[in-house]
């Protein structure tokens, strides 16, 4: 059969930035199409113009045959194509079935039909592999993963719907969710839909995609059917060079005890947690969403109150405040970046320098052309890929983005790093530089407590790895005597 989609030499500019120059792209019927590449690579672009977002300067689309040129999102969906963004779009206030069918309300009479719109969006739900959802109560009260089905349900209730766009739709969910996201789209791709999944994760790649398109700098350099691509050859063609190993551990010998902690419980979370952090040593944690992780570190940081416990710094027990921590060598990496690591509104030379303006200027003052030449070291150190210092890291990739909040902690040269889920959200070939740089770290002799998610990432990173399991924290064993599954079954509280 020929192509559904059909996009060729593909160009959009915003202003002198070239997001997107000369992409070529095919999707068929009934196929899961993975777009994959680095921040900035242009997938996002890509989606957008095919969404309606967007309008391309240059290129050809066509759509079963037909040209193909949305003049908004509203036209995009009529003309059969659906995206669900990571970013959820749903009004939190109203129920499953209002979401579902908002602008497009079936009527009978004159008078909204409420009870199709129930019916019918009951029947996508059960399509979808999630029967028995009340579609009454306000959506904000459903579990993500419920709400990220309630997106897909409006999508496929559209008559037309020919191709769905699914934008890191995993990020958000726990592995039952995931597993029942691949059932869901498998149910739509045996139907005969498109569907173009974008996603960081190369393993959930390989496991739901039929072929793989690889952009790299706005052009399409790869691709082919997913059973003949390995995750290395896909990276190495994201970065554009060899990338021997995404786990790289180089031989690095731990020192004296930096941070000891004993009987730590903050008040609600963590309830019991006590370990040792040696200089040289990358101490991993796991453990499920909810089990006291991210608490720990803030509480270790702070952030948190302390209900008992003690944690030492060296051979120093003090009240915990972030200054106070930083000035003792000690700083973390928010999870939410956007919230709680990076003030958006400012330059990526303030966010950088931010924590210690000391040396930048005469007492009191900050030189802009010191501030920026400390911060241009960095981002040359790191790779971060910005127009300049004094651009605004609101207009940066999620992983340059990432890169400018570690090196701020790396200009202050901390010796003690506190990283929650380091990698979350960023494309591989960013991960591969920074778990480089995590190791790089530890060899030079930098302690680092690693909070992640993702199993591949702890055993491929870290010397020893602990467990939280419900708010208590399990003993830390050498990586080389944990697995995946036992990690998993400990989390679950079933070792």
């Amino acid at each position: 059969m020929p192509p559904r989609l059909v996009v060729r030499r593909l160009h959009k500019s915003f202003g002198p930035t070239r997001a997107l120059a000369g992409v070529d792209f095919e999707a068929a019927a009934g196929e899961v199409h993975a777009l994959v590449g680095e921040n900035g690579a242009g997938k996002s672009t890509l989606v957008k113009i095919l969404a309606g977002a967007l309008a391309p300067d240059e290129g050809e689309i066509a759509l079963d045959g037909a040209p193909y040129r949305p003049s908004g999102p509203p036209d995009a969906a009529a003309r059969g194509v659906a995206m669900v963004y990571q970013e959820l779009s749903l009004v939190p206030h109203l129920g499953a079935a209002e979401n579902v069918w908002l602008g497009r309300e079936p009527m009978r009479r004159g008078i909204v039909d409420r009870d199709a719109m129930r019916r019918t969006t009951a029947e996508a739900m059960a399509i979808l592999g999630h029967p028995g959802v009340d579609l009454d109560v306000p959506v904000r009260r459903l579990p993500v993963a419920i709400q990220q089905v309630v997106e897909i349900a409006r999508a496929i209730t559209r008559p037309k719907t020919r191709i769905l766009i699914l934008d890191e739709p995993t990020s958000s969910l726990t592995r039952g969710d995931v597993e029942r996201l691949f059932a869901t789209i498998g149910r739509l791709k045996r139907e005969g839909l498109s569907v173009i999944y974008i996603s960081h994760v190369l393993e959930e790649v390989q496991a739901v995609a039929d072929r793989v398109t690889v952009l790299r700098d706005g052009t399409t350099v790869g691709g082919g059917a997913i059973a003949d691509l390995s995750a290395a050859a896909m990276v190495s063609m994201m970065a554009g060079r060899d990338v021997a190993e995404i786990f790289p551990r180089s031989p690095r010998t731990s020192g004296a005890v930096v941070l000891s902690v004993a009987g730590l419980a903050g008040v609600r979370r963590p309830l019991d947690a006590g370990f040792e952090l040696r200089a040289g040593e990358i101490l991993g944690i796991a453990g499920l969403v909810g089990s006291g992780r991210t608490e720990l570190l803030r509480a270790l940081f702070g952030l948190d109150p302390v209900r008992r416990g003690e944690v030492r710094v060296g051979a120093v027990a003090s009240p915990a405040s972030p200054w106070r921590r930083l000035a003792e060598g000690v700083g973390l990496l928010s999870e939410d970046r956007k919230s709680e690591g990076l003030a958006l509104a400012l330059s990526v030379a303030d966010n950088l320098t931010l924590s210690k303006l000391t040396g930048l200027g005469p007492p009191g003052f900050v030189l802009p052309g010191r501030q920026a030449a400390a911060a241009g070291a960095w981002m040359a150190r790191l790779g971060i890929r910005a127009a300049s210092p004094s651009q605004s890291v609101r207009h940066l990739s999620g992983g340059n983005q990432q890169k400018v909040a570690l090196a701020r902690l790396l200009y202050h040269d901390v010796d003690v790093l506190l990283l929650d889920e380091p990698t979350r959200g960023i494309d591989v070939a960013s991960k591969a530089h920074i778990y480089e740089l995590i190791d790089a770290l530890a060899r030079s002799g930098k302690a680092v407590l690693l909070v992640s998610s993702y199993l591949p990432e702890l055993l491929g990173v870290c010397d020893r790895v602990a467990v939280m399991a419900r708010g208590r924290l399990g003993p830390a064993r050498p990586v080389a005597a944990v697995t995946e599954h036992g990690v998993l079954m400990e989390a679950m509280g079933q070792s």
